[in-house]
Parts: C-alpha cells; structure tokens; sequence
C-alpha cells in the first residue's frame, strides 16, 4: 500500500474517530468534499498547508496523522511483527506472546 494510501487512510479514521462527516471537515477546511473523499481513498495527496489546517480542525497534533503504518495490509504487518520478533530477545517475545494472546481471549 502507498504512502498516500496510508496518509488518506490514517485522515479518515481520525475524522470518523471524531464523528465527522466528511461534509462536515471539508467545509470546515475549505475544500471540496469530493476532494477530501479523493484524499481519504489515496488518489490525491494534500499539501503541507491543507495537512495542518485538517490537523487543526481534527484537534490533533500534524505529527499524528504520519502515524499510520498500523493501517497497512495484513499480510504487511505480520511481516513487520515477524521481522520485530526474530530480532527481540528471548523474553520479550515471551511478552508479546502473553499480551497477543491475552487480548484474543
């Protein structure tokens, strides 16, 4: 998955975490809602100066909307939580192994 795939992902979840339409956000950005809706499904990428007015509006530091490599593909993540874990200590794969499977209880 791209970058601004995941950028347009990471967008929508905190807008909908906020219980924003994206009718609502665009007006309040001063956008287009189908622009917004094109930035949300990773087919158009938002400048630096439309990434903070959606932070502002979203009440979030600009630095957390980066924060969305947990919305990549599955297949994706297991390889990241594989390549972690084959590089962790005995113990802390010991951990890891207790949480994961205490939350899929």
């Amino acid at each position: 998955m791209s970058y601004v795939n995941l950028l347009g992902k990471r967008i929508k979840e905190v807008r909908k975490s906020k219980g924003l339409t994206q009718d609502v956000l665009s007006e309040k950005i001063g956008i287009d809602s189908k622009h917004l809706s094109r930035i949300e499904c990773g087919k158009n990428r938002p400048s630096i100066e439309l990434l903070y007015k959606i932070s502002a509006v979203l009440n979030i530091e600009p630095y957390l909307i980066f924060q969305n490599k947990h919305l990549q593909e599955k297949d994706e993540l297991i390889k990241e939580i594989t390549c972690a874990l084959s590089d962790s200590p005995e113990e802390k794969v010991r951990l890891f192994y207790k949480i994961l499977f205490d939350i899929l209880a």
